[in-house]
């Protein structure tokens, strides 16, 4: 009898994919951002179920992962805006197809 072959070991890229996007509102605040960048505020208001705090937690994670990018404009007063990094709206793309499958399917 054959042994039954070793489970196949997920990358660790792939796993810190899921890392990044497994967490809860990841998808949601890149969504927000696929179109223009937006305040704190604004990204906030499409997504009202999301503390302030827990908001900002994820900014911070995408910011340290490049999928996002904080921008501080010079005026008065001072405007911060977020958007997506090239990284992230190649990313954007993977979710939108997640998206449609889910449109079909669930």
């Amino acid at each position: 009898m054959s042994e039954d072959p070793k489970p196949k070991q997920m990358c660790v890229k792939v796993d810190r994919f899921y890392q990044i996007i497994g967490k809860k509102w990841s998808g949601p605040i890149i969504h927000t951002l696929l179109d223009k960048p937006k305040r704190f505020s604004e990204i906030h208001n499409y997504i009202p179920d999301l503390s302030k705090r827990m908001l900002n937690e994820r900014m911070k994670e995408l910011e340290q992962s490049g999928i996002i990018v904080r921008n501080v404009i010079s005026e008065r007063p001072v405007r911060i805006e977020y958007s997506l990094t090239r990284k992230g709206h190649e990313l954007a793309e993977a979710l939108n197809q997640m998206e449609s499958w889910a449109n079909k399917w669930l």
